[in-house]
């Protein structure tokens, strides 16, 4: 690819995050602003995170009873091969969550990633419970009772951790099972009536998250990527709400065979209930000065009889989008990966990707691959173009000779110029269609490794330990550079002004400027891409200059 044509693309790249960029700054100055409230301490808050009860005969729902609480957090430990979880046992909450097998850097290696925490820092919880319309129901500020304060998966293949409660008129036991290599969270309320009354119970369950900090600078491409809830209905597919827009677009749905969702960017959360079963979709937002923002999903009534007991099922996922492993979860839940408007483009791209990495267990390896197939693909397309460009280097002393003599004639001077290429069979416009080629794929690759956690801290070779992040030493901005001067050195004039030719002569060292910013997985595709196109235009081109003009 010439120099124009990688100019105009890159335009058209810059111009394209500069619009995402703009589109993410006025989400943020219409984001609901912070109600002149106290803060949501757990006090304030009381009774307004947790959903009101379900009835089955229509009539207004009383007062949610949350049975006897305490404040004091209690917190256990559980550990399998892949999370670190605490529990709190007010309401049996899992308030901690973070993944061995994801270290927040690659220069950290030994410090997991955080996905849930009840910090100051990051407020990001799972809760659910109980809610009942005769009374008193465990929620997620219900304490809870368990006989060991850690659990350990150890040697084991499953791990189940039981919570209980014992309360006037009911008995709840709250298990979740845990399994070896597994994200997924098996969740368990059993409720027995120990009254004489019959009882009516929802069973309910949520994320609680207060706001992210907010990622800044045009380059720190983490600030593209959706952060929000998602809600996923077979009829109505897949429905997104950013974070910002929960206050003034809340959603509300009921549907079966579906799940609600907290997404970022690699990672996400969703509590999947029964795939038979109808439950009612929410979002809301507690005010305050740091806001609340929540997802509930709340299960249809069912009614007890005295000495009766019901079992209220469902399924946690905590822990990476890993696109292989997420269809055969639930239906649909590999749509948490978001590659955008360019989805069209990025699913096929990524399966590729995926297949060259099966072979060769690399990903840089498998970007290569990639590009050399592309490059196979568009082969005559590109070759096609490279001829006419070498045809025009050829004919440059005939085409001075034309801008001279007709320099004041504009229309001569076209006319002229339009002869001369359809006598030379040189199609000036040549470049164009692999450059509309090239940009979805370049800007597909651009989301393929910013939302992939596949390639999160993918290693390829030497100093490239993370494909997903810039170029440390810049080798590869520099490396394009090159290509791109010596491109120029083959390709032809065009006669520009002074100043025109300054410009040019400037965009190898621009770009690699530019790329220095960019993921290196995405500079190593354009510098393979870059180093092929220049081998190639350099064989036509010397194959052509052997030949008489």
């Amino acid at each position: 690819m010439n120099t124009r044509t990688l100019l105009v693309f890159s335009f058209l790249f810059v111009s394209y995050l500069l619009w995402q960029a703009w589109l993410d700054d006025q989400n943020r100055a219409h984001q609901p602003q912070s109600v002149a409230a106290p803060a949501a301490s757990p006090e304030t808050m009381d009774g307004t995170d947790v959903p009101a009860a379900a009835q089955a005969s229509g009539q207004p729902a009383l007062p949610v009873e949350r049975g006897s609480a305490s404040n004091a957090s209690r917190l256990i430990e559980v550990q399998t091969d892949v999370l670190n979880l605490k529990l709190d046992l007010n309401g049996g909450s899992i308030v901690y969550a973070d993944l061995p097998k994801y270290p927040v850097a690659a220069d950290q290696p030994d410090v997991p990633f955080v996905l849930l925490d009840h910090s100051d820092q990051l407020f990001y919880v799972s809760q659910n419970g109980l809610i009942s319309a005769e009374g008193d129901a465990p929620s997620h500020k219900t304490r809870f009772q368990t006989e060991k304060e850690s659990y350990r998966l150890g040697d084991a293949e499953t791990l189940t951790v039981a919570l209980h409660w014992q309360g006037d008129g009911l008995a709840v036991t709250k298990r979740y099972r845990f399994e070896r290599g597994s994200y997924v969270i098996h969740s368990e309320q059993v409720v027995r009536n120990t009254s004489n009354q019959p009882r009516t119970l929802s069973a309910y369950q949520q994320f609680q998250r207060s706001k992210p900090e907010k990622h800044k600078g045009f380059s720190n491409t983490r600030r593209y990527s959706f952060v929000g809830a998602g809600i996923y209905n077979p009829d109505d597919h897949f429905t997104k709400l950013p974070l910002d827009d929960m206050a003034d677009e809340p959603l509300k749905a009921s549907f079966s065979h579906g799940w609600g969702a907290m997404l970022q960017l690699h990672f996400f959360t969703a509590w999947i209930p029964p795939a038979e079963e109808t439950w009612h979709y929410s979002t809301r937002v507690i005010p305050g000065a740091e806001p609340r923002f929540l997802l509930t999903e709340v299960s249809e009534p069912r009614q007890l009889a005295p000495g009766e007991e019901t079992v209220f099922q469902s399924r946690l996922f905590a822990g990476p989008k890993l696109q292989n492993v997420l269809p055969e979860v639930a239906d649909g839940l590999e749509l948490v990966v978001d590659y955008g408007m360019f989805t069209i483009f990025a699913k096929p791209l990524f399966h590729v990707l995926d297949f060259f990495h099966g072979l060769v267990g690399n990903w840089g390896w498998a970007i290569i691959l990639l590009t050399l197939s592309l490059k196979l693909a568009f082969f005559k397309l590109s070759e096609a173009q490279y001829r006419s460009m070498a045809r025009m280097r050829q004919m440059q002393p005939r085409i001075e000779a034309i801008k001279q003599r007709y320099a004041e004639d504009k229309q001569r001077l076209n006319e002229a110029m339009m002869k001369l290429y359809k006598e030379e069979k040189i199609n000036p416009l040549g470049g164009c269609l692999p450059m509309l080629v090239q940009i979805p794929v370049f800007i597909a690759l651009y989301w393929v490794l910013l939302e992939s956690v596949e390639l999160r801290q993918a290693h390829f070779i030497l100093w490239l330990q993370d494909l997903s992040s810039p170029d440390p030493y810049y080798v590869l901005p520099a490396l394009n550079g090159l290509f791109m001067f010596l491109t120029q050195r083959l390709s032809p004039s065009m006669g520009t002004d002074p100043m025109q030719q300054k410009i040019m002569q400037a965009m190898p060292l621009v770009f690699s400027v530019m790329f220095a910013f960019f993921q290196s997985g995405l500079v190593l595709y354009w510098t393979v891409n870059s180093g092929l196109s220049l081998l190639q235009q350099w064989v036509i081109t010397r194959r052509l200059e052997q030949k008489p003009a």
